[in-house]
């Protein structure tokens, strides 16, 4: 009755006419940037946090209109998948799988109503899960000492770097680059300059705003001026405009199986919607692949992972609102924010300030709404996007790149360093490392290192304190478990790749 009562008071928070109007615009653009090919949830929050930032926003109103981007975007990505099999992010690669044999199959429309459908079910799952879940972690962890922490931050760049990289190496390497980057700055224990190169603009470190853009829009920009080329393609025409009710309903109990398996991918830390997206593809595809139609068109190999991806976004919003730390790397974004905004992600944030936290789930469950009503009438709409010519399109997110930074601070030295950041971010992607890695040691650098001292300070140096609580050792053994995983299918995957060259 308690978290009705409150679910209640962030209904009171949503509705007020500035919020709603704050998600209606959030839902609309998050769907028209996931629509974009390669810009996803990541860069469309990247892009758009230093516009909340310019439009004066209190902590609420920015966090719920972020939100709502984020949720746009994962919607939107089907659409490019579907339409041209170009993702629209990393987790709608899996929709192009069976979503653009639809569409060559003249059933666009009804591939693209599936998607809206499943993604609606699987966010609105992972809602209900974080309104019942979420206060019961926060809760738990509540209890959590400095080590536990210590051992939490551990497993978030162990998880991160070993789940979703394709290289556990490079990723693993990444959220150390991620760490270095935030020892910049003066030492919080003795005030000493570190790495600063006596500059007095790096005394504070880098701001992850700024580094968050330069890494992924300003990287992204550069990309697809190298690859604009390849992606001039042809709209595959729609065929029947409002696709049959029985269409829409043959993804069957695939959109519940996906949700159930994304929402768990997402509450890991560091797993998030593209783990989330490929194991209710495959799960699906194990289940109900029974004459080989996967792959070739099958209603039920768009809604799993529609379905999947989506939970699995809403389900990364726990561990950043109970623990402070990121399920995906679309939540570590968010996470900047909070911390920009002042606000320290926590069990004690349901304790101090309730109404951000069930005002923001609260517009989630209108969020979800407004998308499904917003995203089949509309469906025609969003794909002419798609013919946005790539001289238009790349000025439009350099300029808002530029403009959105330098609104923070004012400081032509966060522009350079934003351009520095983005040139650093391409020749990462072009060497196949991962940026999320880097953002998360950024953003968890600072507090990781701070749980360290504050264990050491305890002790009095005894590293022995790192594995005396059973949570932290639970903890260790779950990170482990996951490393031992990655590095065996990375040396199962690069096996497998070996013996068929020998084949050749």
């Amino acid at each position: 009755m308690e978290t009705l009562h409150l679910l209640a008071d962030g209904f009171a928070v949503a509705l007020t006419p500035t919020n709603l109007m704050l998600a209606l615009l959030g839902c609309f653009l998050g769907t028209l940037i996931g629509s974009l090919p390669g810009l996803g949830p990541v860069n469309g929050v990247a892009i758009l946090i230093p516009v909340a930032f310019s439009l004066d926003l209190d902590p609420t109103s920015a966090l719920i209109m972020l939100t709502c981007i984020y949720y746009g975007c994962m919607y939107g990505g089907r659409i490019s998948s579907i339409l041209l099999n170009i993702p629209g992010d990393e987790p709608a690669i899996m929709t192009t799988l069976d979503g653009y044999p639809m569409a060559k199959a003249g059933k666009a429309s009804e591939a693209l109503a599936i998607s809206a459908v499943a993604s609606f079910i699987g966010a609105t799952f992972a809602t209900i899960g974080l309104t019942l879940f979420a206060p019961m972690l926060a809760s738990v962890a509540i209890h959590f000492g400095p080590s536990d922490y210590f051992a939490l931050y551990v497993m978030a760049f162990a998880t991160i770097g070993g789940i979703t990289g394709v290289n556990p190496f490079k990723t693993l390497i990444a959220a150390f680059l991620g760490l270095m980057i935030a020892a910049v700055g003066l030492d919080p224990g003795t005030g000493v300059a570190r790495f600063t190169f006596d500059s007095f603009h790096l005394y504070d470190g880098f701001d992850p705003i700024v580094a968050i853009v330069g890494l992924f829009a300003i990287s992204e920009v550069l990309m697809y001026l190298e690859r604009m080329d390849q992606l001039q393609g042809k709209m595959v025409p729609l065929g029947r405009a409002i696709p049959k009710l029985k269409d829409i309903l043959s993804g069957g109990w695939a959109y519940m199986r996906g949700s159930v398996i994304g929402f768990v991918s997402g509450v890991l830390p560091g797993a998030g919607a593209s783990l989330g997206a490929f194991l209710s593809y495959i799960a699906e595809q194990r289940w109900s692949d029974k004459n080989g139609s996967f792959g070739k068109g099958d209603p039920k190999g768009v809604a799993a992972p529609e379905a999947g991806n989506n939970s699995a976004s809403g389900g990364a919003l726990i561990p950043m609102l109970t623990l402070g730390v990121p399920g995906s790397g679309t939540t570590a974004v968010m996470l900047a924010l909070l911390l920009s905004l002042n606000i320290q992600p926590g069990p004690l944030l349901f304790e101090r300030q309730p109404d951000i936290v069930w005002g923001l789930i609260a517009a989630l469950y209108i969020a979800n709404f407004v998308l499904l009503l917003l995203n089949i009438p509309l469906i025609s709409l969003f794909t002419r996007m798609l013919s946005m010519p790539q001289w238009l399109l790349m000025p439009f997110v350099v300029m808002v790149s530029f403009m959105g930074v330098y609104s923070i601070s004012h400081s032509t030295f966060d522009l350079l360093v934003m351009v520095g950041f983005g040139i650093f971010g391409y020749i990462l992607r072009k060497i196949g490392v991962s940026l999320v890695p880097i953002i998360l040691g950024l953003l968890l650098g600072a507090e990781m290192e701070n749980n360290l001292r504050r264990a050491l300070s305890i002790s009095d140096g005894d590293f022995l304190i790192l594995f005396q609580s059973p949570i932290a050792l639970a903890l260790y053994a779950f990170t482990a478990v996951m490393l031992g995983l990655s590095f065996y299918l990375a040396f199962r995957k690069n096996q497998r790749g070996g013996e068929a060259r020998q084949d050749e």
